[in-house]
């Protein structure tokens, strides 16, 4: 049986960076809850904050982790979700500064793209 998945990711050096540092369990939780939110809408695993930016949501030992990445919708063969930077998220709301980041990688990873 083939299984259908809705996308693929790919890390950019910051989130690479960010999940590195991570102790063994929550880093295997939060890329186990990104393969799991490849075949799922569960808001609870990605969630759309913007026009652009989208969150991978991960819960773990009373600990919020965020990864932020966006769609390359340039990719004509699959979607393919880029996963931007993360962060261990402190308050209930997403910081701005955060969302604003990750628009700031994306771009830059558009114009490299282009090179």
């Amino acid at each position: 049986m083939d299984v259908k998945y809705n996308f693929d990711v790919e890390f950019m050096e910051e989130a690479k960076d960010f999940v590195d540092k991570l102790d063994t369990k929550a880093r295997e939780k939060i890329l186990y809850n990104i393969w799991k939110s490849r075949f799922s809408t569960d808001k609870n695993l990605f969630k759309k904050l913007n026009d652009d930016i989208w969150e991978f949501r991960t819960l773990f030992n009373k600990t919020y982790y965020r990864m932020f990445a966006f769609r390359d919708k340039d990719d004509k063969r699959n979607i393919l979700v880029i996963a931007t930077h993360g962060i261990v998220k402190k308050t209930d709301k997403t910081p701005e500064k955060e969302i604003n980041r990750a628009v700031s990688l994306k771009n830059e990873y558009i114009i490299s793209k282009r090179k």
